[in-house]
């Protein structure tokens, strides 16, 4: 009997720690149950080096291994909403509001922002670099017809330029000298060098390929340049699959002390000033 006993209180144990979840190593680190994040994102942040360069840090403190899928903002949320994503990274309000509104979303997060630049060659064909706003220099870029590469992709840049144009958005099947591009921002960038034409970019994107390219920041830091990135958790009783616990970990770390510092310091020493900032509370 008491070796029955035993062996019922045994098998307690064992299903009770598989309940929990996940195992620890040797050296303590819990490893979870599911270690697979899938995180969806806007080329900015990948393409500008903060993701490779904030990931390994939360790996290493806990277990999990994220996998970005970077692409445009529209492109990026219509990943999580076809089911593959435990949570999204991106920067456009009204996308983000609407995929929280129709359900997909849990929260939006606000963290950090940095600054949509107008860059272009250094001759400045348009005279845009005085002016007082981006609308203003757009305006003046369509009067000289000076080219100008739009991403044309419904990313969260393509989405600040068409606000910025406002009712005066060209047409690039009339207007020649606005090339609809369908690419990312480092591809834009690239097209825009060739062609020695205007570019909207955000600045850590532009300052990180700066030197591949024959493109100078002519307009900067306006306040119609803003450029606020969000975290959104999936919600998993709309999509299934979710890894939510990794999703909250992964937000959790994303807006905590450790990244936090990283943040403010990335860019720094390379460009003297961080290419990202912190939302204060």
């Amino acid at each position: 009997m008491k070796k029955l006993l035993a062996v019922l209180i045994s098998l307690m144990l064992i299903f009770t720690l598989a309940a929990c979840g996940g195992n620890t190593d040797d050296d303590g680190t819990k490893t979870p149950e599911n270690p697979v994040i899938r995180m969806s994102t806007t080329t900015s942040v990948n393409d500008s080096g903060l993701l490779p360069y904030l990931l390994p840090a939360f790996e290493a403190a806990t277990g999990y291994s994220v996998e970005v899928q970077s692409a445009g903002t529209g492109a990026a949320i219509q990943k999580a909403k076809d089911g593959n994503a435990d949570l999204i990274l991106v920067h456009a309000k009204a996308s983000e509001e609407e995929f929280i509104a129709e359900g997909y979303g849990v929260e939006r997060i606000p963290f950090m922002y940095n600054y949509f630049v107008v860059v272009g060659p250094e001759a400045d064909p348009a005279a845009i670099k005085d002016s007082e706003s981006a609308a203003a220099a757009f305006a003046k870029i369509a009067d000289a017809e000076a080219p100008f590469v739009s991403r044309g992709d419904d990313s969260g840049t393509h989405k600040a330029e068409l606000k910025i144009w406002g009712e005066a958005v060209p047409d690039s099947a009339e207007d020649d000298w606005y090339i609809s591009a369908g690419q990312g921002m480092g591809a834009c960038l690239t097209m825009a060098s060739e062609k020695a034409a205007y570019c909207l970019t955000d600045k850590a994107t532009f300052l990180s390929n700066k030197a591949d390219l024959d493109l100078d920041i002519i307009l900067a830091e306006g306040e119609d340049m803003k450029n606020t990135y969000s975290l959104i958790e999936c919600n998993p009783e709309k999509l299934e699959g979710v890894n939510t616990e990794g999703a909250k970990a992964l937000i959790e770390w994303m807006t905590g002390d450790e990244a936090s510092a990283l943040i403010a310091k990335y860019g720094e020493e390379e460009y003297g000033s961080p290419l990202f900032y912190l939302i204060e509370e």
